[in-house]
């Protein structure tokens, strides 16, 4: 498998504060799962940030798609972002449009003709349970739902990687077990899956995930900066 991510002595700071990440270097292969695990404060937010190119690094060099971020003009960063699906850990939904209409609304940022629209939408509402709630507003659903919703409309346009950020954190262990049987039938279809988690009993539930474990800003891992599955021979 290629590389689809690389992340070279990357370090962030904020203003003028000490690094929120330093010395950051590993890389990330297509078509494979990975957990970003650490406790609350390490960093994980941050470096899923740089991953989805919502901040650039400090320093260092970060390279998506076989391109450096760090250099890439500003008018060719909407067409990377289209690459990369993001699930928040605040759902992040439009509260005046339907289930529908959220999951929609990248399609339709990217001009897709209303009549190709609907097909795919229908899809992802089965997909991910919802068929009888196209028309619910967000404040209507519970959090499992709207957390689902996200989830839809993060992958509607099947993007290349999809980053999701403490996805099951504000739902029961049922939802969660679910949400990441999503994300695994996903990464099953060729997508690069990034979890960010702090709930250490997910780890185990996709047996062929990479893991990193980030700790005060830095990749901690006495055995490399990602530790493969059982049997993996990369």
């Amino acid at each position: 498998m290629a590389n689809i991510v690389q992340f070279e002595n990357v370090g962030l700071r904020y203003g003028t504060g000490p690094e929120t990440l330093s010395d950051i270097s590993f890389t990330l292969r297509s078509g494979a799962f990975y957990f970003v695990t650490g406790a609350s404060g390490a960093g994980k937010t941050s470096l899923l940030k740089l991953l989805y190119l919502n901040q650039r690094p400090t320093r260092g060099v970060v390279r998506l798609f076989g391109e450096d971020t760090v250099t890439l003009p500003r008018k060719r960063l909407p067409g990377f972002r289209r690459r990369i699906g993001v699930v928040f850990q605040d759902f992040r939904l439009v509260p005046h449009l339907s289930s529908y209409d959220n999951i929609a609304l990248p399609l339709r940022v990217a001009g897709i003709p209303e009549n190709d629209i609907e097909a795919p939408v229908r899809e992802m509402l089965a997909w991910v349970g919802l068929t009888d709630r196209g028309k619910a507003k967000p404040l209507t659903l519970s959090g499992g739902e709207q957390q689902r919703v996200a989830i839809a409309r993060a992958v509607i346009g099947r993007p290349e990687i999809l980053v999701a950020d403490e996805p099951t954190g504000n739902v029961d262990p049922d939802m969660a077990e679910r949400l990441l049987h999503l994300f695994d039938s996903l990464n099953r279809l060729g997508t690069t899956v990034v979890v960010a988690t702090h709930d250490f009993h997910l780890l185990n539930r996709i047996p062929t995930a990479h893991m990193m474990r980030l700790d005060k800003g830095r990749i901690h891992d006495p055995t490399g900066a990602l530790r493969h599955p059982a049997g993996s021979n990369e």
